[in-house]
């Protein structure tokens, strides 16, 4: 026996109980590792690294006597570590999606061409002239393995990666990482160079008719057995795990499809190969299903390749070529059919089949087409994004500021598409309630906005306008003058006549009771009860629909009613009512309620009371839906009603929560401060936490203007909040004896829990008083010691700048809370400056510099006009140009860096300089020069470029330099004057860029 096998006989030999003196370390991996990971009923999660292990113990070079480095020697120990490794593949079932994610092309280059060694596959033999046919078929499947991983990692290749902050600088870490990137390219440079081959390779894989095998922990250990062996069982067909031949021309289609659509960049003819292969992976599952896989495909990718591939295949007999809307919009832009692309649009309103990211796509294409001086463009980009705006108002988007900017000046025209585009994208008989709401407070707020009466009334008058809006909700946006129309009493008679009404036994009960679940009409549902009680008695009717919901405190004095018809008669008409108030329909509401009232007036003082709360609440809603939206006041006598409630004293009356909140909310709205902060009862003030919150926050913003010693209700309210945001710690002891300590997210110790304030606040309109809870709750944020950077918001400085106690607060609910108060804000006013730089401040602060940029531009656009005018200094303060700047800077946007430094009072020139050097910007670099006025900045681009021997660029520069208005001996009116001009472009572009 040669001493070779010796040593494979000695490695894979049975093992013993103690482990031999000179081979303990194989011992250990092979026990320790294998045993542990490989060889359980259900093995812990893929020990992938452990390839990493072994390949790197038998990659060690070697030193000999002389201190000279040697290649790692093939010894025993090397080629054990290798059939290891090799093992922990096969466990994995040799899936490259697996060991691509976890390895490295250089250890996954060493593992498979170890794969290549142990399968026989003769060193330095070109793939691409073997007969795979002939070949065992471990060998075969090895051979497919390898080429079907190189084509892989060179389309992997092509992709954008992102890189990768790096740490403190360690010497041996860099030296590390610099010596695999090297391998990694040069292994690339040698697979690309291949490429061709490994293509041919599997082509011809796909001829091949019958299954394969590939390698198994048996085999492995078979071929390490002895050399007599390999032409035994392991080369049989029955060793090792099948692969159908199936299963492999979907992998290798799937591949090759890949690798055809990377190529197609440069050669658009190779895309019908790409299309053809993806197809065919698509049938062939479609065919076996995805489970019957070893190696499982990404359907989502490949369903994307295949609708890429229908695109950018340009066939005008395909009848699939017009499947999808992608192809049709592609179609339509290359052949400048804008109006066939308006039409697709339109229709896709409907379907919604289109992301919102690529809508804004093709706008932003055909606005860059518009630039260029096509003009007939400008009615087609207003259409796609009439259509994109109406979209992300049924999707319950915020509206663009494109289509602020194009709907400036409306005309009749452009009104009536926008018409045509509403009623084109809502199928009024099948859409939700919540749809319908969406586009009537579109249509209602463009009303509103309009100075023109003509446009007002072409809006109002149309079909779908009527049908979506009531008469009164109609008559209140044309003259807000008018009122409502008074409440319509149904009860005009006496609650005895009722029981008068004749039962009619014909009526089967189960129609009778479907009947009653669908009425909403008071009378109606008296009448159908009066029935069902002549015809049963032993049956309680207020049961029959789990819709039908009253809240507890109400419901046990309802179900004490002694009579059986009026109990039902009392809790459904309340249920009801409840039901409708909650879906917003107030008309039958008020009926049903005012019904109720009537009914129990009579007999139950205590539920009359609650029956006027509930109607004082249904008023309030009402009005805060109606003519309250549109900013007019509510009557005087709703106020008085409203305080009346809050001072009410009768005992023994059932309340509902709620109704307080609102009452409290509805005066803050209504800046009823006055009342809130001079003449509520203090009792009210010290039981009601509501009214405590609400008093606060008024005082606080009656002193808002005033001086520093006149803040100490700020103060109160502030602690307040504190203590609601605050945990509450308890120490419990374990069974081991240990203290341990439990924080408590929702504290007691406040006067309300922290849902309940949120909850509260999210009930607020008025710009003020949502400023004012916001700004505080930024402060609370911007107190915590690990804050790196600040959140800044409208009157921050009235808080106290510290908190005694400061692991008392729950800063994570406080971060979450912010978040949670600007994004409802900003659904109450999407143009309040403030809060668009709070949410910028929030998304810079989590490091979403992309988002945060949007928002700073967003909150500069609208209190300029776009730019047009000058931004106010306290909306771009030097805190929110530096981390614009910032922002940028992450971005590797360094030109734009440089000219934001011009936007400080004091020109940072170190920054703008260190920015300049950058060679790798990714923004539209010297095409931003016309943007600059700073002359030494100018000077420092055009020595730059001079020093690089950029003479095209350093041209540039000095064509910006030599303009005339930037002559230092200019008024200084006129310098300013050229600054402000190029600050309105720069930002125009930027805002175009991130919007």
């Amino acid at each position: 026996m040669s001493a070779e096998a010796a040593d494979r006989e000695a490695a894979t030999s049975s093992r013993p109980c103690t482990p031999p003196q000179t081979s303990w370390f194989e011992f250990v991996l092979e026990e320790a590792l294998l045993e542990q990971h490989l060889q359980k009923p259900s093995p812990d999660p893929p020990p992938v690294q452990l390839i990493v292990q072994f390949l790197e113990q038998a990659s060690k070079p070697s030193v000999n006597e002389q201190n000279q480095v040697q290649p790692p020697p093939d010894n025993k120990r090397n080629r054990i570590l290798k059939l290891l490794a090799l093992k922990v593949a096969a466990h994995l079932k040799w899936d490259l999606d697996v060991l691509e994610k976890s390895l490295s092309v250089p250890v996954l280059n060493m593992l498979l061409n170890e794969l290549l060694c142990i399968s026989k596959v003769p060193p330095g033999t070109k793939h691409v002239d073997v007969d795979l046919s002939s070949l065992p078929p471990t060998t075969a499947m090895a051979i497919l393995l390898y080429n079907r991983w190189a084509i892989r990692t060179i389309v992997q290749s092509s992709f954008p990666v992102k890189q990768v902050k790096p740490g403190p600088p360690q010497l041996n870490v860099m030296n590390h990482i610099q010596q695999e990137k090297e391998l990694t390219e040069n292994i690339l440079k040698v697979l690309k160079e291949q490429a061709a081959d490994s293509i041919l390779v599997l082509e011809g894989a796909l001829k091949l008719n019958k299954d394969l095998y590939v390698h198994t922990i048996r085999t492995l250990d078979l071929l390490a057995m002895e050399p007599g062996m390999v032409n035994g069982e392991t080369e049989s067909s029955t060793a090792g795990l099948k692969i159908s031949a199936e299963e492999i021309q979907c992998q290798v289609c799937y591949d090759l499809g890949a690798i055809y659509f990377q190529q197609g960049s440069t050669n658009a003819a190779v895309h019908e190969k790409a299309k053809e292969k993806f197809f065919k992976t698509k049938e062939l599952i479609a065919k076996n299903g995805s489970s019957s896989l070893h190696f499982t495909i990404d359907e989502e990718r490949l369903a994307g390749y295949c609708q890429a591939c229908e695109v950018l295949t340009s066939s005008s007999d395909d009848a699939s070529q017009q499947a999808t809307p992608y192809s049709q919009i592609h179609s339509c832009m290359k052949s400048g059919k804008y109006q066939d692309l308006v039409k697709i649009f339109l229709e896709d309103n409907l379907t919604l089949s289109l992301p919102e990211q690529f809508r804004q796509s093709v706008l932003r294409e055909l606005f860059q087409k518009a630039q260029q001086g096509n003009d007939a463009l400008d009615e087609v980009c207003f259409k796609v994004c009439v259509c994109n705006t109406v979209c992300d108002v049924l999707q319950g988007r915020i509206i663009d500021i494109q289509f602020c900017q194009l709907f400036l000046k409306p005309s009749k025209e452009k009104i009536d598409f926008l018409l045509e585009v509403c009623s084109g994208s809502i199928n009024l008989e099948s859409a939700s309630e919540e749809l319908k709401r969406r586009m009537a407070a579109f249509l209602k707020n463009l009303c509103l906005g309009m100075e023109d009466l003509q446009f007002v009334f072409m809006i109002s008058s149309h079909e779908l306008f009527i049908k979506l809006l009531k008469d009164d909700e109609r008559k209140l946006l044309i003259d807000q003058m008018r009122k409502r129309s008074p409440r319509i009493n149904l009860c005009t008679k006496p609650v005895t006549s009722f029981y008068d009404i004749p039962a009619s036994a014909s009526v089967n009960i189960g129609q009778l009771e479907h009947q009653l679940i669908l009425s909403v009409d008071p009378w109606r549902i008296r009448q159908i009860l009066i029935e069902l009680h002549g015809m049963t008695s032993e049956r309680q009717f207020w049961t029959i629909s789990n819709k039908w919901e009253v809240p507890n405190v109400y419901s046990s004095v309802i179900l004490g009613i002694k009579d059986s018809l009026t109990r039902d008669l009392v809790y459904i008409l309340m249920a009801k009512g409840l039901h409708c108030c909650a879906i917003k329909d107030f008309v039958h509401a008020k009926q049903l309620f005012a019904a109720c009232l009537e009914l129990v007036t009579e007999f139950s003082p205590k539920l009359r009371q609650v029956m006027l709360n509930e109607m004082l609440l249904l008023d309030i809603y009402t009005h805060e839906a109606g003519a309250g939206v549109s900013g007019e006041r509510p009557p005087s006598d709703l106020i008085s009603r409203v305080r009346g409630y809050l001072e009410m004293r009768v005992p023994d009356i059932p309340l509902r929560q709620v109704i307080a909140e609102e009452c409290v909310a509805f005066l803050l709205n209504w800046c009823e401060n006055e009342y809130l902060t001079m003449q509520v009862p203090l009792p009210l003030v010290q039981t009601n936490p509501y009214v405590k919150l609400g008093q606060l926050l008024a005082a606080t913003c009656k002193e808002l203007p005033g001086p520093k010693e006149s803040r100490r209700t700020a103060k109160d309210l502030w602690e307040v909040v504190v203590q609601i945001c605050s945990v509450s710690n308890q120490h419990k002891r374990g069974n081991d004896g240990r203290v341990s300590l439990i924080k408590h997210r929702e504290s007691t110790l406040g006067i309300m829990y922290r849902s309940e304030l949120l909850s509260f606040i999210k009930k607020l309109r008025e710009p003020l008083v949502l400023t004012t809870i916001l700004s505080l709750f930024v402060k609370l944020h911007n107190v915590r010691e690990d804050i790196v950077n600040d959140i800044a918001a409208e009157h921050i400085s009235i808080w106290p700048s510290s908190i005694p106690n400061l692991q008392s607060v729950d800063f994570e609910a406080v971060a979450i809370t912010v978040k949670e108060l600007v994004s409802y804000a900003l659904t109450i006013n999407a143009n309040n400056h403030f809060w668009l730089i709070i949410q910028a401040d929030i998304y810079f602060a989590t490091n979403q510099y992309s988002a945060a940029l949007h928002y700073y531009l967003q909150a500069g656009a609208v209190c300029s006009d776009f730019f047009n005018k000058m931004v106010p200094p306290d909306v771009y303060t030097d805190q929110v140009i530096k981390r614009m700047i910032k922002c940028c800077s992450l971005l590797n946007c360094h030109t734009q860096v440089a000219i934001l430094c011009q936007f400080l009072r004091e020109v940072d020139y170190k920054t703008a300089f260190k920015a300049l050097q950058e060679q790798n910007s990714h923004d539209a670099m010297d095409s931003y020069y016309e943007y600059i006025w700073d002359v030494t900045i100018l000077e420092y681009l055009t020595y730059l470029h001079h020093k690089r021997g950029e003479t095209d660029k350093r041209q540039i520069a000095i064509k910006a330099i030599g303009q005339t208005e930037l002559n230092a001996s200019n008024p200084e009116e006129v310098l300013q004057l050229a600054a402000q001009r190029r600050k309105k472009k720069f930002l125009q572009a930027m805002a175009k860029l991130y919007f």
